[in-house]
This record gives structure tokens, C-alpha cells and sequence, in this order.
């Protein structure tokens, strides 16, 4: 009976087929360099473990064809990931703590050398390397009594260990971008180092907080500390974040650039989770983001390397969520140090660290954030930030003599919501105010720590939010929320407080002029004279495109700076779906068609700010298979965007959307921006 097992070496056409198919997804593998092709050939040689199985079941036989297949494909994931892994191959089956992930350990951190990327992707693909020859060395060997059963053994551990390797295989490649490091290395060569009079900047970027949650813009609850910074300073009446949800508006935030130049236009998963189905916390960046990107490119010149070049100490707290390894570490992008959490406080792994010089260690792990029933428990948060950006503020301010550049961070009010125990449940209305507002009173804390330390008048205080709120939270009078390209899901709040501002501005004013986060890298570096290549003002890459505008004409007198030439994108994934610039109404009137129009907006404001939708889905969920097109809005008078004025101003209409095309095919045309 044992004899009638056997490898079957004929060239029959369906063997034939999967053999070519393997072949095939090895070449693309080289051909691509993506870890699309990879998931595609682990997928293969699972299915094609099955089918072997299967076959010894029905035929008895195994056919040489599809172990050759199986093998091709095989080789090719090992081979791909020693030429081109990001790590030294055990990058899937690390938990992330200090020795595994850290630059202390080279091995593991990404700088792994060739001859150990070699050595830990083999470790990898051992099992089935191992069990793939077993089984090709048994069954053709006729003589061996126990051919039936080792095969059937052998095959099915071919099967268990396919799926193994789905589970650990290294998912850390190398992006396949056009990359800028030159640019970067260049630019910031030539920044000066002048920190002489130079304010501090604080940067506080709060995490799906809505336009109406904070007084100064009509909440129903109060947030003195918070409000202060526009009562002090300046409140802006029309900001926009770069992108309607968490990494692409930060990437925009730190390099002044939309989201789609760095491969950056969705959220950014953890890749150090291992054993989450098809551990989508490895897989998915490198898909969804595409061309292999983990997180924000190490060739972005980020606002930290500016400053950090320029003499200042740079310091992040709270949430990075822009990558977890390599280039993609807050230290590898211009901070000295950062303490928080890599990820979302809503994904697993979520541990705090701190981190200096691209190692790091967990200070605050995971079963520390459960309560005494093994629930998880988040409430410290706030504490554990404010002391550590408290007590770095203080430590840079008495032990140095440069100024500091410090990015705060906070994960709140960003789901599930958790508060402290001084503030759970003191504001009857649920424990969302209840986070906002102990992170308000903390907010008040630092304030009074720096203006003990001599330092709040001459500190340059921003304040935003990543996006409109998902679950909870107010957007006013505005339509839709996080992840719509509708006010709602983009316009947040921004203030700016500087005491020590030269005459800028007076505090306690509006601006009214429409501006993004984008513009923030650009503004800093005017406000803070950051100057290049031996006393350059305004010092901005040259090799790339910046796609913000400094909005110190809008701070000082509420200029208009998004005009057609420069407009405000509202985007998703990779598409466009709205834009927006503001116009004169002059221009608007002098136009045939339009210039007998007695409208009440065009007689009663200088400027008219448009908003112009190709196509967008409906927010109202009862009619969610309905989309709105060809719709403009105007802002100046309709801010909610409840009606559609594509009928009255035809003519403009169409202007917005030939520029929304034309800005769309150059994004296309040019991924990254490169200036040539």
C-alpha cells in the first residue's frame, strides 16, 4: 500500500500552472520590492500546502511541480526580506520592549547588518524549509515502509508551518519611494545656530477635539486654562487641520506638507504586535499606505530637525502615532526626547516610553494601564504627560541657557475617554468633559510652572486639534465630524498666545481669514527668525514643495492667504474631495454673469470664501448611498454647508473643479512634492 504513494515528476498542466505561478510571484517579488507581493506569496504557499495535502489524500501522490512552485515562492519571501528588510528579520515577533526594538541592540532596530538579516529571515522560513525537504525526500524514496505516514505528517506540518510564517514573517521592508535624503541632509546643514533672543515655542495639539469644545467657542462646559491662550493671544475663526483624521494631520502639522507627499493619508497601525489575526499591526501600513511606508519618511525635514539644528532642545510628550521603529521614531525625526506612546490608545500594543536618541524604553506598560479587574484603565494619562513635559520644561530651563521647541501632544479626548480620579464624574456630563477638563486644569498647571520659571511671556503658544471629534464631542453649528472632508471632520481650534510679540498683535482679537495646520511650519520660522545659509530669512526647503503659507500675514493683519494659488485641500485616502480659497468679491461681480447680482453675501463682505465638493458622501447616515456632486458652498455665509450654490455660481463652480483636477493630476504626477 505504501508503495503507492509517490512524487509524481510529469509535466501535467494544472501542477504545471502552479509551478509558473509560484515563479512568477518570485520574479514580481524583485520586480516590485512591495509587501503586497510578499502577502500574496505567503497566501500562495498556504493555499498551495493545502492543495498538496489534499492530493496525497486523493491521488496518493505528491507532484514535483508544485513543490517546485511552493519552493520558488518560498525562496523568493526569504530572499526579499535579507536584500531589502528593514531589520534583521525578527522585527514580527518582537513585543517592543527595551533590548528587542531599542538602538541599543542594532540587531533588532532596524540597523541590523546583512549577514544577521540573513541569519533571523532564516529563522524565520526554518520551519518550513525544514518540513518542505522532509517532505520531497520522503516520498520519493520507495523503499520506505512509513512513506504514507510521514508524508501525511510532513504535509500537514507543511500546512501548520505556512501559517506560522504568516504570523511571525517580517513585514519591515524598506520603503520603495522616491527618497530626499539629500535634500534633507542639505537644508538643514545650512540652518544657522542663533538662539540668541529667541522665543520657546509650545506646541499643543489635542486628539479628535472638536471645533465647540472649548468655551471660547461656545461649549457648554468651561475651559479657562485652554480659552486663556486665545484670551492672551489670538483665536482663529476658520482653521483647518491638515487631513480629518489623527497620523495624516500630524505628518502635515511637523512638516508643512499634505499628507499624500510622505505616502502618509491614513492611520498609522503598530508593528510591533505580533499574533492579532494576520497581524494587521504589521501588514496593513505597508499596504494601505503603500510602497512598504511604516509610518512618516525619515527624509521629511520635520519643524524639530529645524529647530533642533537651530540650537533649540526639542522635546515630544504624549502621542507620536507616526511610526514605531527606525527612521520613523520621534528621536529619528529632530526631538531629543519623547515621552508617550508610539501608538493610539485604542490599538494594542499601547505602552508609554521615553526615548532618546532612537532607543527606548517602556515605563509604563501596558498591565499598568488596568484597573483591579484587569480592565483597561487610561485614567493617568494626563498626570503621567504633564509631569514629564513639566518637569523636562523645567530641567531645560534651568540647566540650559537655549531656548526649547516642545510638542505636547495629549491623546485626549480620542476614545475611550478615561479621567483621573480628582475629576471622574465632577462635571455631570460624562467622563469625555471629564477628560477635557482635567486636562485643562493640568494645561493650567504648566502655565503657572513656566511663568514661574520666567519663561511664559516669551513662549510662542499654539493650540489645535488633530481633527473634529468621532463618537462624542461638539462641531457646533458645523455638518459632519473626524474622517469627513466636511467642516466638521477639518475646522478645529487654533489660538496663539505670545506675550513678548513685538507689536505682532494685540491679544484678546479674532482672526477671521482661513488658515491650516500645514501653514504652521512655515509661520514658525518666521516668528521665530530661523534663518539659513548665513542670515537667509524665512528659510524653507528648496528641494521639495511646502505646501503651507506662513500666516504671519493673518496674525498680524488678518491677510487673506488661500487664494486659487494656494488653497486649503480637503482630503481622503488619496483623493481630493473638496477645496477651498478665498476670493474678492470684486473679482466675483466683475464677471458678466454675476455682475448685476444683489446677493446680501456679496454686497455685505470684501471677500467670499468658497468651498467646492466634486463628489462626497452624504453624512446623513439614513441616506448613506447618496453623494453630494458638484457642490459649491459658500463659507462666508453658510459655514453648516447646507445648501448647494453650484446653480447660482455655475461659472465659479466650474473654476474650482478644473483646479481640483489640475491640483489632483500634479499630486499624481509628482507623489513627493520633488521640486525639480
Amino acid at each position: 500500500m505504501n508503495k503507492k504513494f509517490s512524487l509524481d515528476t510529469s509535466k501535467k498542466v494544472f501542477p504545471m500552472i502552479l509551478m509558473v505561478l509560484g515563479l512568477g510571484i518570485m520574479i514580481a517579488q524583485f520586480v516590485t520590492r512591495l509587501n503586497l507581493v510578499a502577502v500574496v506569496g505567503v497566501g500562495y504557499c498556504c493555499i498551495m500546502s493545502a492543495i498538496i495535502f489534499i492530493s496525497l489524500i486523493i491521488k496518493k501522490k505528491v507532484y514535483a511541480p508544485m513543490i517546485f512552485g511552493f519552493g520558488f515562492a518560498s525562496l523568493g519571501e526569504v530572499l526579499f526580506h535579507i536584500i531589502w528588510g528593514a531589520d534583521a528579520g525578527f522585527g514580527a515577533i518582537t513585543s517592543g520592549h527595551t533590548g528587542w526594538l531599542s538602538a541599543e541592540n542594532p540587531l533588532f532596530a532596524g540597523d541590523g547588518s546583512f549577514i544577521l538579516r540573513v541569519l533571523g529571515n532564516i529563522l524565520l522560513i526554518l520551519p518550513i524549509a525544514v518540513t518542505l525537504w522532509g517532505l520531497f525526500f520522503v516520498i520519493r524514496k520507495k523503499s520506505d515502509k512509513a512513506k504514507g505516514i510521514l508524508s501525511f505528517v510532513l504535509s500537514f506540518l507543511l500546512m501548520g508551518s505556512s501559517v506560522l510564517y504568516v504570523l511571525t514573517m517580517n513585514m519591515r521592508t524598506k520603503p520603495v519611494v522616491d527618497r530626499l535624503w539629500k535634500g534633507h541632509d542639505d537644508y538643514l546643514d545650512g540652518v544657522d545656530k542663533n538662539t540668541d533672543s529667541k522665543p520657546n515655542v509650545l506646541f499643543i495639539l489635542m486628539d479628535d477635539l472638536g471645533y465647540g469644545d472649548i468655551s471660547l467657542n461656545g461649549s457648554i462646559y468651561k475651559t479657562p486654562n485652554i480659552d486663556s491662550i486665545g484670551e492672551e493671544g489670538l483665536n482663529f475663526e476658520n482653521f483647518y487641520s491638515a487631513y480629518s483624521v489623527c497620523s495624516p494631520a500630524r505628518f502635515g502639522a511637523l512638516t508643512g506638507r499634505y499628507p499624500y507627499r510622505g505616502y502618509a493619508d491614513n492611520v498609522i497601525y503598530p508593528t510591533v504586535q505580533t499574533f492579532a489575526p494576520f497581524a494587521q499591526t504589521r501588514i496593513f501600513n505597508s499596504i494601505e499606505m503603500g510602497n512598504n511606508c511604516d509610518g512618516m519618511l525619515g527624509d521629511e525635514i520635520t519643524i524639530a530637525e529645524v529647530f533642533q539644528q537651530a540650537g533649540y532642545n526639542t522635546g515630544a510628550f504624549g502621542k507620536w502615532h507616526l511610526g514605531d521603529y527606525g527612521e520613523y521614531l520621534p528621536t529619528n525625526q529632530g526631538f531629543d526626547y519623547f515621552y508617550g506612546s508610539h501608538h493610539v490608545n485604542d490599538m494594542a500594543p499601547f505602552y508609554h516610553v521615553r526615548e532618546v536618541g532612537g532607543e527606548y524604553e517602556i515605563v509604563h506598560g501596558t498591565e499598568e494601564m488596568k484597573n483591579e479587574l484587569g480592565k483597561k484603565d487610561q485614567s493617568k494619562l494626563t498626570e503621567w504627560i504633564h509631569d514629564e513635559i513639566s518637569n523636562w520644561i523645567t530641567d531645560v530651563v534651568t540647566e540650559n541657557d537655549e531656548p526649547f521647541f516642545a510638542y505636547y501632544a495629549t491623546p485626549w479626548p480620542h476614545g475611550p475617554v478615561f479621567a483621573g480620579d480628582d475629576f471622574d464624574g465632577t462635571s455631570g456630563m460624562g467622563t469625555y468633559v471629564d477628560c477635557v477638563t482635567e486636562f485643562d486644569t493640568y494645561l493650567g498647571k504648566l502655565f503657572s510652572t513656566m511663568e514661574e520659571l520666567g519663561v511664559l511671556e516669551d513662549t510662542i503658544i499654539v493650540f489645535s486639534s488633530d481633527n473634529g471629534p468621532a463618537l462624542e464631542g461638539s462641531v457646533s453649528d458645523l455638518r459632519g465630524g473626524k474622517y469627513l472632508a466636511y467642516e466638521g471632520g477639518q475646522k478645529v481650534p487654533f489660538m496663539i498666545r505670545w506675550d513678548n510679540n513685538g507689536g505682532l498683535f494685540e491679544s484678546g482679537e479674532t482672526r477671521k481669514q482661513s488658515t491650516t495646520l500645514v501653514d504652521l511650519y512655515p509661520t514658525l520660522i518666521e516668528m521665530c527668525g530661523i534663518t539659513g545659509n548665513g542670515g537667509q530669512e524665512n528659510y524653507l526647503p528648496t528641494d521639495r514643495i511646502i505646501d503651507g503659507v506662513s500666516m504671519v500675514p493673518v496674525i498680524s493683519e488678518d491677510a487673506v492667504i488661500h487664494t486659487k494659488d494656494h488653497p486649503i485641500l480637503h482630503m481622503k485616502r488619496e483623493d481630493i474631495k473638496g477645496i477651498q480659497y478665498t476670493v474678492t468679491t470684486e473679482s466675483v461681480l466683475e464677471k458678466e454673469e454675476y455682475k448685476d447680482y444683489t446677493y446680501p453675501v456679496l454686497l455685505e463682505n470684501d471677500y467670499i470664501t468658497f468651498k467646492y465638493f466634486d463628489k462626497l458622501q452624504n453624512d446623513n447616515s439614513a441616506f448613506w448611498d447618496k453623494n453630494r456632486k458638484n457642490w459649491l458652498h459658500i463659507l462666508t455665509d453658510d459655514y453648516a454647508e447646507n445648501y448647494n450654490r453650484t446653480p447660482v455660481y455655475p461659472t465659479i463652480s466650474d473654476e474650482m473643479h478644473e483646479k481640483l483636477d489640475e491640483v489632483q493630476k500634479n499630486f499624481k504626477e509628482n507623489r513627493r512634492g520633488i521640486v525639480k
